[in-house]
């Protein structure tokens, strides 16, 4: 890996910030000053990085999971609204997160943010089907076992769109939890919509093999544990760094 990504990924700031930070003779490997950024760094010499003096913390892949709050955008910059990168650690940031498909501003619940690319597409993709489960609160129509079996054989959206198979299950009158397949864009508003009913309360439980962390409070975030990003990369076919 080269020397400005190992930084970058650390959380040390951009890759031109992280440029002159080498360039400024901060930065040695083995105790030796590195001024050349493109320069590769084994992985047996990762652990012997220094600023300043002081061992870096690597990050080459980072994945977090925030307990998203209402009123946020999911997006990393906006110019009218608040987002959720006001929530995660500046070190994180510089790492390049970003999140894994959206939630709108006033859905709540699990976000899953990561810097591979790769990974967040596959698992944004409907090619592979990941599971998202969903605490739907609602008004108008009161849930029946029709429901259950509408949503279990896929439903046609008012605008003709069709929608895989959904598993509905009821907690309550207008209380129920919702796991679908796939992410259209506003999907689990419009299926409510479609049989009768309005979206009072949203939030996301899990996706995937990931649970939201009941310790996490709403604008908490923490990083995934190994496992569970081993399950992720496993889940749509891909292997961590």
């Amino acid at each position: 890996m080269r020397l400005d990504r190992c930084l970058a990924n650390s959380g040390y700031g951009s890759r031109s910030e992280v440029k002159n930070l080498i360039k400024g003779g901060r930065v040695s490997v083995r105790g030796q000053v590195v001024r050349d950024s493109g320069a590769p760094v084994d992985e047996q010499a990762w652990l012997a990085i220094c600023v300043d003096g002081q061992p870096i913390r690597l990050l080459r892949q980072v994945h977090l999971m925030l307990n998203k709050p209402a009123g946020l955008v999911t997006a990393m910059d906006d110019p009218k609204h608040q987002t959720v990168a006001e929530l995660i650690p500046p070190r994180f940031l510089k790492a390049g997160v970003f999140p894994v498909g959206r939630l709108d501003r006033d859905v709540t619940g699990l976000l899953l943010l990561t810097n591979d690319g790769t990974l967040c597409h596959r698992l944004a993709s409907p090619r592979w089907q990941v599971l998202k489960v969903y605490e739907v609160m609602v008004s108008g129509r009161e849930f029946t076992d029709d429901d259950v079996a509408g949503f279990a054989a896929g439903l046609v959206l008012p605008d003709g769109q069709h929608c895989r198979p959904a598993e509905l299950r009821i907690l309550g009158p207008l209380h129920a939890r919702l796991t679908i397949h796939e992410g259209k864009y506003h999907q689990v508003k419009r299926m409510m919509l479609g049989t009768g009913r309005r979206v009072s309360e949203l939030r996301r439980l899990s996706v995937g093999p990931i649970v939201l962390d009941e310790k996490l409070a709403p604008g908490e975030c923490r990083e995934l544990t190994d496992v569970e990003a081993a399950m992720l990369y496993d889940l749509v076919s891909l292997k961590p760094e």
